[in-house]
C-alpha cells in the first residue's frame, strides 16, 4: 500500500524538501544572500530575510522569480539583467546567480542526504509499478539526485534548466508538473504530486492532478491544505503506514 487513490499510475516529486534535505541548504543560501544584499543597501538596521519570506516568496519558485518576488515585497526594483550575469552584479539574475554560487559551495562542503522515509516510499512506488518523475525549480536537480543516489528511480526529470530552455512558467503555475506528466506519458488526473512548498501545492492543484500530497517539513500543515493539498504528511513513509 502506497497511500494513493485508485487510478493513480505516476508520481511527480518535488526534490528539495520532499526527497532530500537540501531545502534547508537552499534556505540558508537565500538568507545569507539576501541579508548581505539588504545590509549593503540599507545599512545595519536592515530587516532580515525570514523563514516566512522564504515560504511566501521564494520556496519552490525558479531562482529569478524568487528574487523578484521577495524584492518586490520589500519595495525594491532591480533591472532583470541576463541569465548569465555575474554574481557580483545587482540585477535580478545577478542576485540569483550569487545565491546559486553560494549554494554550490554549501553542497560541496556538506553533501546531499535523502530522507530515509522518502527512499522507502520511492522503493515502494517503484515496486508497485508507478512511473516516477522529479519536478524541481532548481537548476541543480541532476547533481542533487546523483549525490543522493536517487537517479535510478527517476524516469523523467523537469528541473530549472528544462524550465528555462522550454520557457515554462515556474510554480505556482502548473507548467513544470504538466511537462513531467507528459514526459511520463500520463494524464494529470492519473498522477500524484508531492510537494513541501506552498507554491508547489498550488501548482499541483492548478494542474488538475489526481492527488496532491503536502509534505509538512516547515510546520505549515494548515497552509498546505489551504493552498490545495488533498492530504498532508510529515514524512512520505507516513503514507506507507496509513498515516496522514
Amino acid at each position: 500500500m502506497i497511500g494513493l487513490p485508485d487510478g493513480i499510475t505516476a508520481c511527480l516529486f518535488d526534490l528539495d524538501g520532499v526527497l532530500t534535505g537540501t531545502a534547508a541548504l537552499h534556505r540558508e543560501a537565500w538568507k545569507r544572500t539576501f541579508d548581505t544584499f539588504l545590509s549593503e543597501r540599507e545599512g545595519p538596521g536592515f530587516e532580515q530575510f525570514t523563514a516566512e519570506d522564504y515560504a511566501n516568496h521564494v520556496d519552490g519558485r525558479p531562482r529569478a522569480d524568487g528574487v523578484r518576488e521577495f524584492l518586490t515585497s520589500r519595495g525594491i526594483d532591480l533591472p532583470e539583467g541576463d541569465p548569465d550575469d555575474s554574481p557580483k552584479v545587482n540585477t535580478i539574475n545577478g542576485v540569483g546567480n550569487r545565491k546559486n554560487e553560494l549554494l554550490q559551495r554549501i553542497l560541496a562542503e556538506r553533501g546531499v542526504t535523502p530522507f530515509p522515509g522518502s527512499v522507502r516510499y520511492l522503493r515502494a512506488a517503484q515496486q508497485a509499478g508507478l512511473a516516477i518523475g522529479v519536478v524541481t525549480s532548481s537548476a541543480n536537480g541532476a547533481a542533487v539526485l546523483d549525490g543522493a543516489g536517487l537517479t535510478p528511480f527517476v524516469r523523467a526529470r523537469i528541473d530549472g534548466l528544462v524550465i528555462a530552455r522550454e520557457g515554462l512558467r515556474g510554480k505556482p503555475a502548473p507548467d513544470s508538473f504538466l511537462a513531467g506528466a507528459t514526459e511520463l506519458g500520463v494524464a494529470p488526473e492519473r498522477a500524484a504530486v508531492f510537494e513541501d512548498s506552498l507554491s508547489g501545492v498550488q501548482a499541483g492543484k492548478a494542474g488538475g492532478f489526481g492527488y496532491v500530497v503536502g509534505v509538512n517539513r516547515a510546520r505549515q500543515a494548515g497552509r498546505l491544505r489551504e493552498y490545495g493539498a488533498d492530504v498532508v504528511v510529515d514524512d512520505l513513509a507516513d503514507l506507507l503506514e496509513g498515516g496522514g
